[in-house]
């Protein structure tokens, strides 16, 4: 595995229409990365012998692969199957997601029209889409749900991945959420802890988030909390080297409860801390909706 990455490496950028491929793309070049828009699968293969052939000279590549080649699109996973018989060049799949109602709604700023849908509304066509999308989402080492994420954020977290390329770690992304506000689509991971005791109905801790160290310890103060998170660490101290033995590079976990202010906010800063392992790379902890009611 080491010689692989220390070779070449490949991403390929895929993902629903709309969902930001063109900004991860420009952020890749900005990395360093030699990027090709639109190549069809079935050339993948001899993209790949090239990229050997240059002794080194090309060492990231980034190609991103799409529906307007879907008459080539189906040869994708015969491409990277070959590639990996028959060459030393790693790859992962970086997948861009994006909910239907976001996406409609970058359509309708755009005025664009969906390349599956070309005479019809454009929900319809991302519909399409996703189903034909639906097992290449299942291959991918990386997904990054874009929905409620500005440009300047996607670059930011493309960058934070892929800025050091050769390393071999497994990153681990903890986030906290709130489930009446949808789980996060990109996590690989979700475990919900509406069941610990609720800070919400402590009149003096109700304004604060689990980042504050009253609300934290409030949390953590429980038996079943402490029982909870001796299991889940185990379970994920399990995982991750199995995960990093499949050829994964990033892992997110989704942390959950009602509203992503309190019990998830504790629970992932608790995570973050105790999840810096020999097996990580890098562990980051984000919280998705611990400021949403205060906006």
């Amino acid at each position: 595995m080491e010689e692989r990455q220390a070779l070449a490496k490949l991403v390929i950028i895929t993902g629903m229409s709309g969902a930001g491929k063109t900004i991860a793309v420009q952020s890749l070049e900005d990395l360093g990365f030699f990027c090709v828009d639109n190549l069809p699968p079935v050339l993948i293969p001899k993209f790949a012998e090239l990229i050997e052939q240059s002794n080194g000279k090309i060492g990231k590549v980034a190609l991103v692969i799409d529906l307007r080649g879907r008459e080539f699109f189906r040869a994708l996973s015969e491409s990277l199957r070959f590639i990996q018989d028959n060459y030393t060049l790693s790859y992962e799949i970086l997948y861009l997601d994006a909910t239907d109602s976001v996406l409609v709604q970058r359509y309708k700023e755009s005025r664009r029209r969906h390349p599956l849908a070309p005479t019809g509304a454009p929900l319809e066509g991302i519909q399409q889409e996703r189903k034909l999308l639906e097992e290449l989402k299942g291959l991918a080492t990386q997904a990054i749900d874009t929905s409620n994420l500005k440009p300047a954020q996607l670059k930011e977290k493309i960058t934070a991945r892929f800025n050091n390329i050769e390393g071999d770690g497994l990153s681990v992304n903890v986030i906290s959420f709130g489930f009446k506000y949808g789980m996060p689509i990109d996590a690989d991971l979700i475990f919900d802890v509406r069941f610990l005791p609720n800070p919400h109905y402590v009149e003096t801790l109700r304004p604060h988030t689990g980042q504050d160290s009253d609300v934290y310890d409030y949390v953590m103060k429980w038996p079943e909390t402490q029982e909870f998170l001796t299991k889940l660490l185990d379970m994920l101290q399990f995982l991750m080297p199995q995960y990093k033995k499949e050829g994964k590079s990033q892992v997110v976990v989704g942390i959950g409860c009602t509203g992503g202010k309190h019990r998830s906010v504790a629970i992932a800063e608790y995570l973050g801390k105790a999840l810096g392992t020999s097996e990580t790379e890098q562990v980051r902890v984000s919280h998705r909706d611990a400021e949403r009611d205060r906006r």
